[in-house]
């Protein structure tokens, strides 16, 4: 319909397609980057790379109970930080959303 009403490729790809589009990207790349930032345990552990993925493993071997549940908060908050940005980015981007929230 924008088609027939004149508007240009750039405008309705711009304004209308991509718009759309980019709800269900948005809404993936949350998780995606937490479990991205937080899934370095088994990349650490095999390369012995030093960080908080091998300190976590370390303090699991040695019964270290409150690295532990200090490391799983931490991750956990940056799980719902990356999740709670996502939503907030998807509001932004489509006003339909900022209804629900």
């Amino acid at each position: 319909m924008a088609k027939a009403k004149g508007i240009s490729k750039r405008t309705l790809l711009f304004r209308h397609i991509l718009k759309n589009a980019m709800l269900p990207v948005i809404t993936y790349m949350g998780p995606m980057i937490a479990f991205l930032l937080t899934g370095s345990v088994v990349i650490e552990q095999i390369y012995t790379i030093p960080g908080i993925g091998k300190e976590f493993v370390s303090a699991i071997t040695n019964h270290d109970y409150t690295v532990v549940m200090g490391i799983t908060i931490f991750i956990g908050a940056i799980i719902i930080i990356c999740n709670l940005l996502s939503d907030l980015i998807c509001a932004v981007v489509d006003p339909r959303v900022r209804k629900t929230l």
